[in-house]
Protein backbone atom coordinates (compact mmCIF):
# COMPACT_ATOMS: atom_id res chain seq x y z
CA UNK A 1 0.00 0.00 0.00
CA UNK A 2 1.34 3.45 -0.88
CA UNK A 3 2.56 5.20 2.53
CA UNK A 4 2.07 9.30 0.81
CA UNK A 5 2.14 12.15 3.19
CA UNK A 6 -1.04 12.46 5.12
CA UNK A 7 -3.56 15.19 4.52
CA UNK A 8 -4.63 15.87 8.12
CA UNK A 9 -5.28 14.45 11.82
CA UNK A 10 -9.11 14.58 12.58
CA UNK A 11 -10.02 15.21 16.04
CA UNK A 12 -12.87 14.44 18.60
CA UNK A 13 -15.45 17.23 19.07
CA UNK A 14 -16.47 17.80 22.33
CA UNK A 15 -18.64 20.51 24.03
CA UNK A 16 -18.51 22.68 21.22
CA UNK A 17 -15.00 22.60 20.53
CA UNK A 18 -12.57 20.25 18.14
CA UNK A 19 -10.55 18.67 20.55
CA UNK A 20 -6.59 18.67 20.87
CA UNK A 21 -4.89 15.67 20.61
CA UNK A 22 -4.03 14.25 24.02
CA UNK A 23 -0.23 13.56 23.75
CA UNK A 24 0.87 9.94 22.50
CA UNK A 25 -2.50 9.67 22.16
CA UNK A 26 -3.11 6.00 20.20
CA UNK A 27 -4.13 7.04 16.47
CA UNK A 28 -5.80 5.20 13.61
CA UNK A 29 -5.35 5.29 10.18
CA UNK A 30 -8.14 5.54 7.43
CA UNK A 31 -7.21 4.80 4.04
CA UNK A 32 -8.74 4.80 0.33
CA UNK A 33 -9.65 1.53 -0.04
CA UNK A 34 -9.46 1.49 -3.86
CA UNK A 35 -5.65 3.08 -4.14
CA UNK A 36 -4.02 2.21 -0.63
CA UNK A 37 -3.90 6.63 -0.01
CA UNK A 38 -3.07 7.21 3.31
CA UNK A 39 -5.65 10.00 3.90
CA UNK A 40 -5.47 10.94 7.61
CA UNK A 41 -4.90 10.02 11.36
CA UNK A 42 -7.72 10.19 14.03
CA UNK A 43 -7.69 9.23 17.42
CA UNK A 44 -8.78 6.19 19.30
CA UNK A 45 -10.03 7.83 22.11
CA UNK A 46 -9.55 7.04 25.39
CA UNK A 47 -11.53 6.55 28.32
CA UNK A 48 -11.36 9.91 29.48
CA UNK A 49 -12.25 11.30 26.51
CA UNK A 50 -15.77 9.65 25.92
CA UNK A 51 -16.42 10.40 29.74
CA UNK A 52 -15.68 13.94 28.56
CA UNK A 53 -18.49 13.73 25.78
CA UNK A 54 -21.11 12.02 27.77
CA UNK A 55 -20.56 15.12 30.89
CA UNK A 56 -20.67 17.52 28.01
CA UNK A 57 -23.72 15.79 26.47
CA UNK A 58 -25.51 15.17 30.16
CA UNK A 59 -24.92 19.53 30.94
CA UNK A 60 -26.32 20.38 27.80
CA UNK A 61 -29.80 18.72 27.91
CA UNK A 62 -31.52 20.62 30.04
CA UNK A 63 -30.75 23.78 28.17
CA UNK A 64 -31.65 22.13 24.49
CA UNK A 65 -34.57 20.46 25.94
CA UNK A 66 -36.33 23.48 26.69
CA UNK A 67 -35.17 25.17 22.86
CA UNK A 68 -38.93 24.91 21.54
CA UNK A 69 -39.05 22.35 18.80
CA UNK A 70 -39.85 24.37 15.78
CA UNK A 71 -36.29 26.19 16.87
CA UNK A 72 -34.32 23.17 17.39
CA UNK A 73 -36.17 22.43 13.50
CA UNK A 74 -35.27 25.64 12.50
CA UNK A 75 -31.17 24.54 13.11
CA UNK A 76 -32.01 21.23 11.37
CA UNK A 77 -32.89 23.14 8.15
CA UNK A 78 -29.54 25.67 8.52
CA UNK A 79 -27.92 21.98 8.33
CA UNK A 80 -29.49 20.63 5.43
CA UNK A 81 -28.71 23.64 3.68
CA UNK A 82 -24.53 23.88 4.39
CA UNK A 83 -24.79 20.18 3.15
CA UNK A 84 -26.85 20.83 0.16
CA UNK A 85 -24.23 23.52 -1.03
CA UNK A 86 -21.32 20.95 0.00
CA UNK A 87 -23.23 17.66 -1.64
CA UNK A 88 -20.11 17.11 -4.41
CA UNK A 89 -17.12 17.72 -1.89
CA UNK A 90 -18.82 15.47 0.54
CA UNK A 91 -19.34 12.84 -2.01
CA UNK A 92 -15.92 12.73 -3.19
CA UNK A 93 -14.64 12.57 0.44
CA UNK A 94 -16.76 9.87 1.17
CA UNK A 95 -15.51 8.00 -1.75
CA UNK A 96 -12.07 8.42 -1.37
CA UNK A 97 -12.37 6.82 2.24
CA UNK A 98 -15.59 4.21 1.74
CA UNK A 99 -14.94 3.68 -1.92
CA UNK A 100 -18.31 3.39 -3.42
CA UNK A 101 -19.29 4.63 -6.87
CA UNK A 102 -19.62 8.79 -6.78
CA UNK A 103 -23.39 8.29 -7.79
CA UNK A 104 -24.01 6.06 -4.35
CA UNK A 105 -21.62 8.55 -2.54
CA UNK A 106 -23.66 11.68 -3.75
CA UNK A 107 -27.01 10.11 -2.72
CA UNK A 108 -25.56 9.16 0.70
CA UNK A 109 -25.43 13.07 1.19
CA UNK A 110 -28.79 13.23 -0.52
CA UNK A 111 -29.84 11.24 2.35
CA UNK A 112 -28.78 13.26 4.83
CA UNK A 113 -30.13 15.88 3.06
CA UNK A 114 -33.55 14.65 2.77
CA UNK A 115 -33.40 13.55 6.49
CA UNK A 116 -32.87 17.02 7.97
CA UNK A 117 -35.43 18.38 5.45
CA UNK A 118 -37.92 16.01 7.37
CA UNK A 119 -37.19 16.51 10.66
CA UNK A 120 -36.76 20.13 9.87
CA UNK A 121 -40.82 20.18 8.75
CA UNK A 122 -41.79 18.05 11.80
CA UNK A 123 -40.51 20.60 14.34
CA UNK A 124 -44.02 22.17 13.35
CA UNK A 125 -45.92 18.65 13.49
CA UNK A 126 -44.52 17.12 16.79
CA UNK A 127 -48.03 15.98 17.55
CA UNK A 128 -49.18 14.28 20.47
CA UNK A 129 -52.66 13.44 20.94
CA UNK A 130 -55.88 15.05 22.88
CA UNK A 131 -58.49 12.37 23.96
CA UNK A 132 -62.24 12.12 26.35
CA UNK A 133 -61.60 11.36 29.81
CA UNK A 134 -64.30 8.91 31.07
CA UNK A 135 -64.74 11.57 33.93
CA UNK A 136 -66.37 14.98 34.03
CA UNK A 137 -64.59 18.34 33.74
CA UNK A 138 -61.17 16.55 33.08
CA UNK A 139 -59.29 16.98 30.10
CA UNK A 140 -56.72 14.86 28.61
CA UNK A 141 -53.34 14.46 26.31
CA UNK A 142 -50.27 12.57 25.49
CA UNK A 143 -47.14 14.72 24.71
CA UNK A 144 -43.47 13.42 23.61
CA UNK A 145 -40.76 14.18 25.90
CA UNK A 146 -36.95 14.02 25.56
CA UNK A 147 -35.36 10.73 26.85
CA UNK A 148 -31.79 12.22 27.89
CA UNK A 149 -28.17 11.62 26.47
CA UNK A 150 -28.26 9.13 23.62
CA UNK A 151 -24.82 7.57 22.23
CA UNK A 152 -25.29 6.76 18.80
CA UNK A 153 -22.87 4.03 17.32
CA UNK A 154 -22.74 3.89 13.28
CA UNK A 155 -21.19 2.03 10.34
CA UNK A 156 -19.21 3.01 7.40
CA UNK A 157 -21.06 2.11 4.66
CA UNK A 158 -23.78 4.61 4.49
CA UNK A 159 -21.33 6.83 6.53
CA UNK A 160 -23.73 10.03 6.25
CA UNK A 161 -26.92 8.62 5.55
CA UNK A 162 -27.09 6.84 9.25
CA UNK A 163 -26.03 9.35 11.25
CA UNK A 164 -28.25 11.90 9.75
CA UNK A 165 -31.06 8.99 10.61
CA UNK A 166 -30.29 8.99 14.03
CA UNK A 167 -28.80 12.60 14.81
CA UNK A 168 -31.74 14.90 13.40
CA UNK A 169 -34.53 13.16 14.64
CA UNK A 170 -33.06 12.80 18.27
CA UNK A 171 -31.99 16.67 18.38
CA UNK A 172 -35.27 17.32 17.31
CA UNK A 173 -36.90 15.42 20.25
CA UNK A 174 -34.66 17.54 22.34
CA UNK A 175 -32.08 15.02 23.15
CA UNK A 176 -28.05 15.46 23.46
CA UNK A 177 -25.86 13.24 21.23
CA UNK A 178 -22.37 11.53 21.47
CA UNK A 179 -21.64 9.77 18.05
CA UNK A 180 -19.17 7.03 17.41
CA UNK A 181 -18.51 6.54 13.81
CA UNK A 182 -17.08 3.70 12.31
CA UNK A 183 -13.03 3.88 12.11
CA UNK A 184 -13.16 3.03 8.61
CA UNK A 185 -15.26 6.19 7.42
CA UNK A 186 -14.14 9.21 10.17
CA UNK A 187 -13.88 12.15 7.31
CA UNK A 188 -17.22 11.79 6.93
CA UNK A 189 -18.61 12.00 10.38
CA UNK A 190 -16.34 14.70 10.88
CA UNK A 191 -18.11 16.65 8.01
CA UNK A 192 -21.64 15.73 9.04
CA UNK A 193 -21.01 17.52 12.85
CA UNK A 194 -18.79 20.42 10.83
CA UNK A 195 -22.46 21.15 9.21
CA UNK A 196 -23.94 20.89 12.61
CA UNK A 197 -21.44 22.98 14.20
CA UNK A 198 -22.20 25.86 11.66
CA UNK A 199 -25.59 25.82 11.39
CA UNK A 200 -25.24 26.90 14.99
CA UNK A 201 -25.66 23.68 17.33
CA UNK A 202 -25.01 24.52 21.07
CA UNK A 203 -21.70 23.30 22.80
CA UNK A 204 -22.33 19.99 24.33
CA UNK A 205 -25.27 19.04 22.22
CA UNK A 206 -23.59 16.83 19.21
CA UNK A 207 -20.20 15.80 20.40
CA UNK A 208 -18.29 13.27 18.14
CA UNK A 209 -15.64 10.68 19.54
CA UNK A 210 -13.40 8.03 17.32
CA UNK A 211 -12.58 4.36 18.01
CA UNK A 212 -13.22 1.27 18.31
CA UNK A 213 -16.46 -0.65 19.27
CA UNK A 214 -14.56 -2.91 21.50
CA UNK A 215 -13.69 0.33 23.66
CA UNK A 216 -15.50 3.31 22.74
CA UNK A 217 -18.77 1.54 21.71
CA UNK A 218 -18.60 -0.55 25.15
CA UNK A 219 -17.61 2.30 27.22
CA UNK A 220 -20.87 4.58 26.12
CA UNK A 221 -23.10 1.46 26.18
CA UNK A 222 -22.35 0.79 29.59
CA UNK A 223 -22.08 4.46 31.06
CA UNK A 224 -25.38 5.13 33.55
CA UNK A 225 -25.29 8.71 31.96
CA UNK A 226 -26.22 7.63 28.66
CA UNK A 227 -30.28 7.04 28.63
CA UNK A 228 -30.33 5.40 24.61
CA UNK A 229 -28.27 3.50 22.65
CA UNK A 230 -29.03 3.62 18.83
CA UNK A 231 -27.17 0.89 16.66
CA UNK A 232 -26.75 0.01 13.14
CA UNK A 233 -24.36 -2.77 12.57
CA UNK A 234 -23.90 -7.08 12.61
CA UNK A 235 -26.85 -9.03 14.11
CA UNK A 236 -24.09 -10.32 16.80
CA UNK A 237 -22.49 -7.24 17.88
CA UNK A 238 -25.86 -6.10 18.30
CA UNK A 239 -26.67 -8.80 20.28
CA UNK A 240 -24.49 -7.72 23.31
CA UNK A 241 -25.17 -4.36 22.83
CA UNK A 242 -28.78 -4.84 23.59
CA UNK A 243 -27.30 -7.26 26.71
CA UNK A 244 -25.55 -4.41 28.20
CA UNK A 245 -28.31 -2.13 28.07
CA UNK A 246 -30.63 -3.99 29.85
CA UNK A 247 -28.43 -3.86 32.32
CA UNK A 248 -28.53 -0.38 33.05
CA UNK A 249 -32.02 0.07 31.60
CA UNK A 250 -30.74 2.03 28.44
CA UNK A 251 -33.61 2.22 25.79
CA UNK A 252 -31.77 0.86 22.96
CA UNK A 253 -32.77 0.72 18.80
CA UNK A 254 -30.84 -2.17 16.98
CA UNK A 255 -30.66 -2.51 13.16
CA UNK A 256 -29.03 -5.02 11.96
CA UNK A 257 -28.12 -7.60 9.74
CA UNK A 258 -30.22 -8.94 6.37
CA UNK A 259 -30.22 -12.01 4.21
CA UNK A 260 -32.37 -10.29 1.70
CA UNK A 261 -33.85 -12.21 -1.26
CA UNK A 262 -35.38 -11.33 -4.53
CA UNK A 263 -38.13 -13.26 -6.02
CA UNK A 264 -38.53 -13.94 -10.13
CA UNK A 265 -41.80 -14.98 -11.34
CA UNK A 266 -42.24 -17.15 -14.54
CA UNK A 267 -44.94 -13.80 -15.56
CA UNK A 268 -42.34 -10.96 -14.79
CA UNK A 269 -40.39 -8.53 -16.77
CA UNK A 270 -36.71 -10.54 -16.94
CA UNK A 271 -34.96 -7.54 -18.00
CA UNK A 272 -36.17 -5.16 -15.09
CA UNK A 273 -36.13 -8.15 -12.78
CA UNK A 274 -32.20 -8.27 -14.05
CA UNK A 275 -31.32 -4.47 -13.51
CA UNK A 276 -32.94 -4.85 -10.17
CA UNK A 277 -31.28 -8.00 -9.39
CA UNK A 278 -28.00 -6.31 -10.45
CA UNK A 279 -27.95 -3.23 -8.73
CA UNK A 280 -29.40 -4.63 -5.41
CA UNK A 281 -26.47 -7.31 -5.62
CA UNK A 282 -23.69 -5.30 -6.77
CA UNK A 283 -24.67 -1.76 -5.63
CA UNK A 284 -22.28 -0.57 -2.74
CA UNK A 285 -20.07 -3.44 -3.59
CA UNK A 286 -23.07 -5.95 -1.51
CA UNK A 287 -22.06 -4.00 1.23
CA UNK A 288 -25.74 -3.06 2.61
CA UNK A 289 -27.69 -4.57 4.90
CA UNK A 290 -30.28 -4.74 2.40
CA UNK A 291 -28.19 -6.14 -0.59
CA UNK A 292 -29.72 -8.62 -2.98
CA UNK A 293 -28.20 -11.78 -1.38
CA UNK A 294 -30.57 -14.22 -2.53
CA UNK A 295 -32.11 -14.48 -6.12
CA UNK A 296 -34.89 -16.69 -5.95
CA UNK A 297 -36.34 -17.77 -9.33
CA UNK A 298 -39.39 -19.84 -11.00
CA UNK A 299 -37.87 -22.92 -13.08
CA UNK A 300 -39.91 -21.93 -16.27
CA UNK A 301 -37.23 -18.70 -16.38
CA UNK A 302 -34.42 -19.97 -14.33
CA UNK A 303 -32.40 -20.61 -17.11
CA UNK A 304 -32.32 -17.30 -19.29
CA UNK A 305 -32.88 -15.26 -16.56
CA UNK A 306 -29.18 -16.61 -14.56
CA UNK A 307 -27.34 -16.73 -17.70
CA UNK A 308 -28.27 -13.23 -18.39
CA UNK A 309 -27.54 -12.29 -14.70
CA UNK A 310 -24.17 -14.27 -14.99
CA UNK A 311 -23.27 -12.09 -18.02
CA UNK A 312 -23.87 -8.79 -17.11
CA UNK A 313 -21.86 -9.42 -13.72
CA UNK A 314 -18.91 -10.27 -15.91
CA UNK A 315 -19.32 -7.01 -17.28
CA UNK A 316 -19.32 -4.64 -14.68
CA UNK A 317 -16.38 -2.54 -14.99
CA UNK A 318 -14.75 -2.50 -11.44
CA UNK A 319 -12.48 0.43 -10.75
CA UNK A 320 -11.96 3.50 -8.39
CA UNK A 321 -14.91 4.87 -7.35
CA UNK A 322 -14.00 8.52 -8.62
CA UNK A 323 -14.02 7.03 -12.23
CA UNK A 324 -17.51 8.04 -13.72
CA UNK A 325 -16.83 5.06 -16.00
CA UNK A 326 -16.95 2.70 -12.81
CA UNK A 327 -19.98 0.66 -12.27
CA UNK A 328 -18.57 -1.09 -8.67
CA UNK A 329 -15.65 0.13 -5.95
CA UNK A 330 -13.74 -1.73 -3.63
CA UNK A 331 -14.92 -3.43 -0.50
CA UNK A 332 -14.20 -0.71 2.36
CA UNK A 333 -10.90 -2.77 3.80
CA UNK A 334 -8.59 -6.06 3.22
CA UNK A 335 -10.30 -7.07 6.33
CA UNK A 336 -13.71 -6.95 4.55
CA UNK A 337 -12.48 -8.29 1.42
CA UNK A 338 -10.78 -11.58 3.32
CA UNK A 339 -14.39 -12.15 4.87
CA UNK A 340 -16.10 -12.39 1.48
CA UNK A 341 -13.37 -14.80 0.43
CA UNK A 342 -13.62 -16.82 3.21
CA UNK A 343 -17.42 -17.35 2.79
CA UNK A 344 -16.53 -17.99 -0.87
CA UNK A 345 -14.54 -20.94 -0.25
CA UNK A 346 -17.18 -21.93 2.29
CA UNK A 347 -19.38 -21.95 -0.80
CA UNK A 348 -17.15 -24.14 -2.92
CA UNK A 349 -16.05 -26.61 -0.13
CA UNK A 350 -18.32 -26.82 2.48
CA UNK A 351 -21.52 -25.98 0.66
CA UNK A 352 -20.23 -27.53 -2.97
CA UNK A 353 -22.17 -25.00 -4.26
CA UNK A 354 -21.89 -24.11 -8.29
CA UNK A 355 -19.83 -21.21 -8.89
CA UNK A 356 -21.16 -18.80 -11.97
CA UNK A 357 -18.80 -16.50 -12.29
CA UNK A 358 -16.46 -14.52 -9.65
CA UNK A 359 -15.17 -15.63 -6.44
CA UNK A 360 -11.68 -13.91 -6.85
CA UNK A 361 -9.78 -11.26 -5.86
CA UNK A 362 -8.77 -8.72 -8.28
CA UNK A 363 -5.06 -7.82 -7.24
CA UNK A 364 -3.43 -6.75 -10.54
CA UNK A 365 -3.02 -3.73 -12.84
CA UNK A 366 -5.80 -1.39 -11.98
CA UNK A 367 -6.64 -3.51 -8.99
CA UNK A 368 -3.66 -3.43 -7.47
CA UNK A 369 -3.32 -0.92 -4.91
CA UNK A 370 -7.09 -1.78 -3.31
CA UNK A 371 -9.74 -4.54 -1.69
CA UNK A 372 -11.61 -5.34 -4.81
CA UNK A 373 -13.32 -8.84 -5.41
CA UNK A 374 -15.10 -9.85 -8.58
CA UNK A 375 -18.85 -9.40 -8.54
CA UNK A 376 -19.71 -13.32 -7.70
CA UNK A 377 -22.51 -15.48 -8.83
CA UNK A 378 -23.85 -19.17 -7.11
CA UNK A 379 -26.05 -21.43 -7.83
CA UNK A 380 -27.06 -23.21 -4.98
CA UNK A 381 -30.24 -24.22 -2.43
CA UNK A 382 -31.53 -22.92 0.65
CA UNK A 383 -29.93 -25.09 3.20
CA UNK A 384 -26.16 -23.75 2.23
CA UNK A 385 -24.50 -21.38 4.60
CA UNK A 386 -23.80 -19.23 2.20
CA UNK A 387 -27.43 -18.88 1.41
CA UNK A 388 -28.19 -18.22 5.41
CA UNK A 389 -25.35 -16.40 6.85
CA UNK A 390 -24.52 -12.63 5.54
CA UNK A 391 -21.69 -12.19 4.15
CA UNK A 392 -21.83 -8.27 2.81
CA UNK A 393 -20.26 -8.24 -0.07
CA UNK A 394 -20.65 -8.69 -4.21
CA UNK A 395 -21.63 -12.34 -3.56
CA UNK A 396 -25.48 -13.72 -4.28
CA UNK A 397 -26.79 -17.51 -5.02
CA UNK A 398 -29.34 -18.39 -7.66
CA UNK A 399 -31.78 -20.95 -6.48
CA UNK A 400 -34.42 -22.60 -8.57
CA UNK A 401 -38.14 -22.77 -7.04
CA UNK A 402 -41.44 -24.38 -8.66
CA UNK A 403 -44.47 -21.90 -7.87
CA UNK A 404 -44.92 -18.83 -5.66
CA UNK A 405 -45.60 -20.67 -2.33
CA UNK A 406 -42.12 -22.27 -2.90
CA UNK A 407 -40.47 -18.80 -3.77
CA UNK A 408 -42.20 -17.59 0.00
CA UNK A 409 -41.18 -20.16 1.76
CA UNK A 410 -37.51 -19.94 0.77
CA UNK A 411 -37.25 -15.96 0.98
CA UNK A 412 -38.58 -16.64 4.33
CA UNK A 413 -36.56 -19.69 5.47
CA UNK A 414 -33.19 -16.88 7.22
CA UNK A 415 -32.91 -16.04 11.02
CA UNK A 416 -33.14 -12.28 9.02
CA UNK A 417 -36.28 -10.36 7.95
CA UNK A 418 -35.38 -6.81 6.38
CA UNK A 419 -36.06 -6.87 3.30
CA UNK A 420 -37.86 -8.74 0.15
CA UNK A 421 -39.13 -7.99 -3.47
CA UNK A 422 -40.62 -9.88 -5.73
CA UNK A 423 -41.33 -9.35 -9.76
CA UNK A 424 -44.09 -10.03 -11.37
CA UNK A 425 -47.17 -9.18 -13.02
CA UNK A 426 -50.40 -10.80 -11.22
CA UNK A 427 -51.63 -8.88 -8.96
CA UNK A 428 -53.11 -11.86 -7.14
CA UNK A 429 -49.63 -12.90 -6.52
CA UNK A 430 -48.17 -9.16 -5.03
CA UNK A 431 -51.08 -8.69 -2.61
CA UNK A 432 -50.24 -12.26 -1.27
CA UNK A 433 -46.43 -11.20 -1.17
CA UNK A 434 -47.46 -8.03 0.54
CA UNK A 435 -49.10 -10.17 3.25
CA UNK A 436 -47.03 -13.03 3.39
CA UNK A 437 -42.91 -12.10 2.95
CA UNK A 438 -42.06 -12.07 6.48
CA UNK A 439 -40.01 -8.27 5.90
CA UNK A 440 -40.06 -4.89 7.45
CA UNK A 441 -39.59 -3.80 3.57
CA UNK A 442 -41.32 -5.02 0.91
CA UNK A 443 -40.78 -3.88 -2.45
CA UNK A 444 -42.34 -5.35 -5.43
CA UNK A 445 -41.11 -5.10 -9.31
CA UNK A 446 -38.13 -3.33 -7.44
CA UNK A 447 -35.12 -4.12 -6.21
CA UNK A 448 -34.20 -5.42 -2.04
CA UNK A 449 -32.69 -1.99 -1.98
CA UNK A 450 -33.77 2.11 -1.81
CA UNK A 451 -35.52 2.83 0.93
CA UNK A 452 -36.68 6.30 1.39
CA UNK A 453 -36.35 8.88 4.59
CA UNK A 454 -40.43 9.39 5.31
CA UNK A 455 -40.84 5.14 5.67
CA UNK A 456 -40.18 3.54 8.48
CA UNK A 457 -37.02 1.26 8.35
CA UNK A 458 -35.92 -1.79 9.81
CA UNK A 459 -37.07 -5.78 10.33
CA UNK A 460 -38.12 -8.32 12.07
CA UNK A 461 -36.07 -11.44 13.43
CA UNK A 462 -32.61 -10.92 14.13
CA UNK A 463 -32.59 -7.72 11.79
CA UNK A 464 -33.64 -6.10 14.84
CA UNK A 465 -35.50 -5.28 18.39
CA UNK A 466 -39.17 -4.17 16.74
CA UNK A 467 -38.01 -0.18 16.48
CA UNK A 468 -38.07 1.52 13.11
CA UNK A 469 -35.47 4.44 11.39
CA UNK A 470 -36.65 7.30 9.23
CA UNK A 471 -39.89 8.39 9.49
CA UNK A 472 -42.42 9.72 12.61
CA UNK A 473 -41.46 6.12 13.54
CA UNK A 474 -38.00 7.12 14.41
CA UNK A 475 -39.91 9.86 16.51
CA UNK A 476 -41.30 6.69 19.00
CA UNK A 477 -37.36 5.87 19.42
CA UNK A 478 -36.27 9.22 20.21
CA UNK A 479 -38.93 10.47 22.40
CA UNK A 480 -41.04 9.27 25.46
CA UNK A 481 -44.62 9.33 25.83
CA UNK A 482 -45.96 11.35 28.74
CA UNK A 483 -49.73 11.24 29.99
CA UNK A 484 -51.42 13.99 31.05
CA UNK A 485 -54.38 14.90 33.41
CA UNK A 486 -55.70 18.01 33.78
CA UNK A 487 -58.43 18.08 36.15
CA UNK A 488 -60.73 21.41 36.43
CA UNK A 489 -63.76 19.60 38.54
CA UNK A 490 -62.26 21.32 41.63
CA UNK A 491 -63.33 17.62 43.66
CA UNK A 492 -61.09 14.16 44.20
CA UNK A 493 -62.40 12.22 41.04
CA UNK A 494 -61.63 8.24 40.87
CA UNK A 495 -61.11 6.64 37.51
CA UNK A 496 -62.42 3.23 37.15
CA UNK A 497 -64.51 3.60 40.26
CA UNK A 498 -66.80 6.81 40.43
CA UNK A 499 -69.88 6.32 39.02
CA UNK A 500 -69.09 2.53 37.99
Amino acid sequence: MSQRTIERRGRNYVDGAWQEETRNARLFENRDPATGQLLSLYPDSRRQDVDRAIEAAQTAFSSWRRIPVAKRGEILLKAMRILESRKEELARAMTREMGKVLNETRGDVQEAIDTALYFAGEGRRFFGQTTTSELADKFSMTVRMPVGVCALITPWNFPMAIPSWKIFPALLCGNTVVLKPSPLTPDSAMHFVEALEEAGIPPGVVNLVYGAGKTVGVWLTQDPRVHLVSFTGSSAVGAQVGAMCAKTYKKCSLEMGGKNAQVVMDDADLELALEGALWGAFGTTGQRCTATSRLIVHEKVYKKFTDALVARAKRLKIGNGLDPQTEMGPLVSEIQRERVHRYVQIGLKKDKARLLTGGRMLAEGPHAQGYFYAPTVFEGSPDMTIAREEIFGPVTIVMKVKSFDEAIDVLNNTDYGLSGSIYTRDINRVMRAIRDMQTGITYINAPTIGAEVHLPFGGIKHTGNGHREAGTAALDIFSEWKAVYIDYSGKLQRAQIDDH
